[in-house]
């Protein structure tokens, strides 16, 4: 990172970022063109280890892309302000943003897709404890991106 005084490396600050964050945006890689998805998500943590889970339709490009080109970067970013100056150069703009890199993978079975979901609506709503109607969860994707790699960075 360039930035070194911009750089966070405190683990229990970057989950506090990305607690913050309402929208996960992915980028594949779709035969030499970059292909940019945003998504709401949730996430777990475990052993230091995070997993950010998503849901969609099981149809279209991003889910050919999941099975073709599970490799992905990632992105997410929050607390943005604009940090007024006098001059057009002293102005600046306040975030925190973390980017990193993981394998993207579908979500099979029945109670793993229930947990996903929970995970993603906790991390949307506060609650985790949600039913699911099983006819849904036949027609709805859910899948997960193990991540492999992040760096996290603010200027407030």
């Amino acid at each position: 990172m360039r930035r070194k005084d911009r750089e966070v490396t405190d683990f229990g600050k970057i989950m506090e970022i990305i607690d913050r964050c309402d929208c996960c945006r992915v980028g594949f890689c779709d035969e030499g063109q970059v292909y940019i998805v945003p998504l709401n998500f949730g996430y777990t943590e475990e052993n230091g280890k995070i997993t950010l889970y998503f849901h969609g339709a099981k149809e279209g490009r991003k889910m050919e892309l999941i099975r073709k080109a599970p490799n992905v970067g990632f992105e997410l970013d929050t607390d943005h302000k604009l940090n007024e100056a006098e001059s057009a150069c002293d102005y600046s703009y306040r975030f925190q943003s973390i980017i990193g890199n993981g394998k993207m993978s579908m979500i099979e079975d029945m109670e793993d897709k229930k947990r996903a979901l929970n995970i993603v609506m906790k991390h949307a709503t506060g609650k985790g404890d949600w039913e699911f109607d099983p006819n849904m969860l036949k027609v709805v994707a859910t899948f997960k991106l193990e991540v492999e790699t992040l760096s996290c960075k603010e200027h407030l």
